[in-house]
């Protein structure tokens, strides 16, 4: 049996957490959330039966709080931040701010004795020169403010030591909190509501990974965590390098109404384009349980039962 520990989540209500903290509590750990808990966010609350679950309403900036979060703690998965290079550039001060100062406030008051497992972005790429797969190796040059402030705080993170980074391909798949945003997600969400997309540099490719093998990459982590402490590691699908255009003609084979259309004109705000291997962390024993066909499965059976309704009257 797996050794328990007290780990505490910050930004455990989004996207990633609302599957990691129930996969987490299922392997017997105790689990502190600290998240700010915005309207409507219930993302957690098939939680809160267990007694091992323990949520706390703040902010991740906020060092008292922090402080007293941290009390106890074997293991720090600090989720909260801004994601994504559009939200970053719609609200700069508070990218630097969250993906940035409060890794270094919680830097400050952790003692060397808690583990950091670190969500990295693998968007740190930039845009590839040549068709050669980017390494846990490859320098590091981010185009947007998002890629910047991760990066810098992954620096940080491995600096100090005891500390892992993992180094998220684009995910997608359903969750609790859920994205609609993501790349594969908002292609089969116009795949099953308006049938067509029109495709901006169709041929930037990038890698994926499910929100579920993003949970059991950090389970691993935790689990191997001596063999694997102070490197960073890619996470992502190896078969999965996709352009925009082949992720379409995949979604096609599910979804055969689906139309998608290559436009010379315009640009796509997040210009990342690369191709990524993970064979770092395959070496340590990990692989992934979802591929791209069956999130697509997937999140085609979860656009049939929501739709975006923010601003809508049916």
């Amino acid at each position: 049996m797996k050794e328990t520990k007290n780990i505490l989540v910050t930004g455990g209500a989004g996207y990633l957490g609302s599957n990691l903290i129930p996969a987490l509590l299922e392997r017997g750990h105790h689990v502190r959330v600290l998240d700010h808990f915005n309207a409507n966010n219930n993302s957690l609350a098939q939680c809160c039966y267990h007694d091992n679950f323990q949520p706390i309403r703040g902010d991740a900036r906020d060092e008292r709080l922090l402080s007293e979060a941290l009390s106890g703690i074997d293991v720090i998965i600090p989720l909260a931040a801004l994601v994504g290079a559009p939200l970053c550039e719609q609200d700069k001060v508070g990218a630097k701010s969250i993906n940035l100062e409060a890794i270094r406030t919680l830097i400050k008051l952790a003692s060397k004795d808690q583990l950091i497992l670190y969500p990295n972005t693998n968007s740190g790429y930039g845009i590839s020169e040549n068709s050669d797969f980017c390494t846990e190796d490859s320098p590091l040059k981010p185009i947007s403010l998002y890629g910047q402030t991760k990066v810098e705080a992954e620096n940080e993170i491995l600096s100090r030591g005891n500390g892992i980074s993992f180094r998220l391909a684009t995910v997608f798949g359903v969750a609790p909190r859920m994205r609609t945003d993501l790349l594969v997600n908002d292609f089969v969400y116009r795949a099953v509501n308006d049938r067509c997309v029109v495709l901006f540099e169709s041929h930037f490719k990038r890698n994926f990974i499910h929100n579920r093998d993003v949970s059991k990459a950090f389970i691993h982590g935790i689990e191997n965590f001596e063999k694997m402490k102070d490197r960073p590691y890619n996470v992502g699908l190896s078969e999965a390098n996709l352009s925009k255009l082949e992720l379409c003609k995949k979604i096609a084979e599910y979804i055969p109404e689906f139309v998608f259309l290559e436009s010379e004109i315009g640009m796509d705000p997040d210009k990342r384009d690369y191709i990524v291997s993970n064979k770092r962390i395959e070496e340590s024993g990990w692989s992934p349980d979802w591929s791209i066909d069956q999130g697509v499965k997937e999140l085609k059976k979860q656009y049939t039962m929501i739709k975006k309704m923010e601003f809508s009257n049916f």
